[in-house]
């Protein structure tokens, strides 16, 4: 009774290693407002579905992907007045996670989808507030990294620690000791659990093969200052 209408919309930060880089789903808009501008997937959540309902809705139909196959979760609400010519809306937005996502595919609204390394979409203007959710969605996954084990969200459910290593390097941005790294991996306290399988797929002697351990935080941390 006397608050103005809002409407409420769920976005995603989608992020995936494709090749040598860090990726970024970006949809090109079919429609006004920002009409053929890029923009980060995501839609009005609708009355009968909650936040996280809507978020992986909106995921499937963009990448075609059946909901519980990626790590997904809150990022952030965004709710300046001024973020949406059409009405106030809010937005709350989630980070996704996973290895060798497939080509995406349009939404409803979309007149294109594509992968976008993110070192060319950091200068470019994204619709709405989307460029500020995207750089907070990255930063958020370059953070959980040193002090979770979000990185295995990257690989897939069996990896060598070499693979492991190339997600850090490729989400940090950065080139790692692969001695000091394998040191620290295997050290922390549940990240990694043996399978008892080797492979020769890193090229070279075969290669240990693990799967993600229990631990829920990473002790001693991977602090990307080396620390």
């Amino acid at each position: 009774m006397g608050h103005p209408p809002f409407a409420v919309t769920a976005d995603l930060v989608v992020l995936t290693l494709t090749g040598d880089e860090l990726c970024a789903l970006v949809v090109r808009r079919g429609v006004e407002p920002f009409l053929g501008g890029w923009a980060l997937p995501g839609g009005f959540v609708r009355a009968d579905e909650g936040l996280e309902d809507a978020a992986r809705r909106e995921l499937a139909e963009e990448t075609g992907l059946a909901p519980g196959t990626v790590h997904i979760e809150q990022l952030a609400g965004y709710g300046a007045p001024d973020r949406d010519p059409r009405m106030r809306v809010v937005t709350v937005a989630y980070l996704a996670l996973a290895p060798d996502l497939p080509v995406p595919r349009a939404g409803t609204d979309a007149a294109d989808a594509r992968w976008a390394p993110v070192r060319e979409l950091a200068g470019e203007r994204l619709a709405f507030d989307h460029d500020r959710i995207l750089a907070d969605g990255i930063e958020r996954a370059r953070a959980k990294l040193e002090y979770s084990p979000l990185a295995t969200a990257f690989c897939p459910p069996e990896f060598t620690v070499a693979e492991l290593r190339r997600v850090y390097e490729l989400v940090w941005d950065t080139r790692l000791d692969p001695r000091n790294f394998h040191r620290k991996v295997t050290g922390a306290d549940g990240l990694l659990e043996p399978t008892g399988r080797t492979t020769t797929r890193d090229g070279g002697r075969p290669a240990q093969l693990y799967r993600r351990g229990g631990a829920g935080l990473l002790y001693p941390p991977m602090l990307r200052s080396g620390g």
